[in-house]
């Protein structure tokens, strides 16, 4: 049975219908029942976190992403050059987090073949879009703080596009293959794919933030205010990675040296639920960087974070940051 590489829940609860039509199968056989702890009814622990994570997805991660679509579309006529990256990403959110509730009814009740085959979609997309949009996003800033002068050159919106559509080229190849299954080591494909992505968009914030925190005017102790908001972007953007996808880089390469059940009942839900939980994080971060959030007036912000209302007044009049 092929192993699903974003969940335990997505390969460890194929329905019993799943068998080839034209086999023989004795009538007096006992049909193990569909269960949603098939194989770790008594460590579903891990499956209950990966669960959990996922249901604050639809609770929180929709409402945010959908926010940041919105304050991208609002800001279109002033765009940074990563705000494509940061649509498509959120759009992609939203896809997966939606799909949580089919996904519980066909555990528990339908236990339909297509929906099974949707979900087996939807992790694939998950697995693929997340790490490679922020690898775009990560590559972005990285030319635009090391490479000035190349990144003017590369600034027009249609090298940004045809990242785009490579990235959705691949994430819909990568999730068809998942979709259909029964390729030969197929999991290891995720496996090369973050541990890619994990170390590149290290080496790019490192650098970024080695480069911010070294180009200080000459004589000057203090980093210019506008370079000391970037620094702390990026500082903040390499936390989200390590908690994300540090868990998944630093396991799923060793899984070979785990127990079987260990690692399906634990490891591998777990850290798939840090990942998983990245749809809310990731949009989260990026509105709390914003002076405001402008659908919301100052009375309803000063209400829910006063401290956040009080800095904000104290910063002065918000300028673009940069690229």
């Amino acid at each position: 049975m092929e192993r699903n590489v974003s969940s335990t829940l997505n390969s460890n609860f194929l329905p019993t219908q799943a068998a080839p039509h034209n086999t023989t199968i004795d009538i007096n056989a006992t049909v193990k029942p569909f269960s949603v702890f098939d194989g770790c009814d008594h460590q579903a622990e891990g499956i209950l976190f990966d669960l959990v994570m996922q249901c604050i997805n639809f609770t929180v991660g929709i409402p945010a992403n959908i926010l940041v679509i919105a304050i991208l579309i609002r800001n279109r006529k002033e765009p940074t050059t990563s705000d494509i990256f940061l649509g498509c990403l959120a759009f992609m959110d939203i896809y997966f987090s939606s799909m949580t509730p089919f996904h519980l009814l066909n555990l528990y009740h339908w236990q339909s073949k297509d929906m099974w085959s949707a979900m087996k979609f939807a992790y694939g997309v998950k697995d693929t879009t997340a790490p490679l949009f922020l690898s775009c996003i990560c590559l972005d800033r990285f030319v635009a703080v090391l490479f000035p002068i190349m990144f003017g050159q590369l600034k027009h919106i249609k090298y940004r596009l045809g990242l785009t559509v490579l990235v959705f080229c691949l994430t819909f190849a990568y999730s068809a293959a998942k979709m259909a299954g029964g390729l030969p080591n197929f999991e290891k494909v995720f496996t090369g794919e973050v541990l890619a992505a994990f170390t590149w968009m290290i080496v790019c914030n490192v650098s970024i933030m080695w480069a911010l925190k070294k180009s200080r005017g000459a004589g000057k102790d203090q980093m210019h205010p506008m370079k000391k908001k970037a620094f702390k972007m990026v500082l903040s953007v390499l936390c989200i990675i390590v908690f994300n996808y540090l868990p998944p880089v630093a396991l799923f390469p060793f899984e070979d040296h785990y127990h079987p059940d260990l690692f399906r009942c634990y490891v591998q839900p777990v850290c798939f639920a840090f990942l998983n939980i990245s749809s809310t994080i990731q949009p989260l971060v990026y509105l709390s960087r914003l002076e405001r959030l402008p659908f919301l007036s100052d009375a309803c912000v000063k209400k829910c974070c006063p401290c956040v209302y009080v800095g904000n007044n104290k910063t002065p009049p918000a300028q673009n940051p940069p690229a």
